[in-house]
């Protein structure tokens, strides 16, 4: 399965994102048929005030007008790729939607998987998009923490790394960043409760996790890049993501991978017993 662009991967397309689009006026769109991307063209005619980010998607606040505004938000998928250029091809087979901007740019929306999705919904009203709608803390806010962690990792049965993944207990974590936090705290994807303490441990792995992602310009491994087209370069610091069949940078032992809950999943057996 290809990766889906995590919070680190976002973020870094939203720095980029955010000094060319704010200020400026969305004066035309054009999308894809789909439901998932038709709803692009209902920002033409606002303005773009900011661009935002929660979880993994990327929210352009708009003023229309109105009192409260609206928003466009995007989530990229699998294969997802905004970029700003003088013109859209749109002829292109993986243009999914398109938005002119005053002083003659585009931004641009391609998608080979078709898996992205595009809203615009009013300021903060997210009950049409559920994932967005309930999804957790923001891991370097102050409502992230081990206590909180724990409590939500307590509340169910599943196991912790797919937990991680429901987007529930912490907002942005997908497989490659799960993965790494894991390792770093010493705690086996598969296990079904963590104590307190351990909790806490993980807290802080995650923020370490997502933090050398955000350093180094997110991770590209197949299909992501940032709004120039450039790879990151994350995938050159991972420590456990990927590397089964290479030894543990800790403890010299093989690396294995499994499939936990149908994602693939690398793991120590010697740091991360049961």
């Amino acid at each position: 399965m290809r990766p889906v662009p995590e919070l680190p991967e976002v973020e870094t397309i939203r720095a980029q994102l955010d000094p060319r689009l704010a200020g400026r006026s969305i004066t035309d769109a054009g999308a894809h048929p789909s439901a998932k991307f038709s709803p692009a063209v209902e920002a033409v005619g606002c303005e773009i005030a900011a661009v935002g980010r929660r979880g993994k998607y990327l929210i352009l606040a708009l003023d229309d007008g109105s009192e409260a505004g609206c928003e466009l938000v995007v989530h990229l998928g699998m294969t997802g790729r905004l970029s700003i250029s003088p013109d859209a091809d749109r002829d292109h087979p993986h243009l999914r939607a398109w938005w002119r901007l005053d002083g003659d740019e585009v931004l641009t929306l391609h998608d080979v998987r078709r898996f992205g999705r595009v809203h615009v919904v009013d300021a903060g009203r997210y009950e049409a998009i559920a994932t967005l709608d309930r999804l957790g803390p923001e891991p370097f806010s102050d409502q992230f923490t081990g206590d909180g962690l724990w409590r939500a990792l307590s509340a169910s049965r599943r196991r912790v790394k797919t937990q991680l993944l429901s987007q529930r207990p912490v907002a942005g974590v997908g497989n490659i960043y799960a993965d790494e936090a894991l390792w770093l705290a010493q705690i086996n994807p598969a296990v079904r409760q963590v104590s307190k303490p351990r909790a806490g441990r993980l807290a802080d792995a995650i923020r370490t996790a997502l933090a050398s992602g955000l350093r180094h310009g997110g991770t590209t491994l197949r299909d992501y890049a940032t709004l120039d087209g450039s790879s990151g370069r994350n995938q050159h610091h991972l420590r456990c993501y990927g590397r089964s069949g290479e030894p543990c940078e800790r403890c010299g032992a093989e690396l294995r991978r499994r499939t936990i809950d149908a994602r693939g999943t690398t793991w120590c057996p010697v740091c991360q017993r049961r």
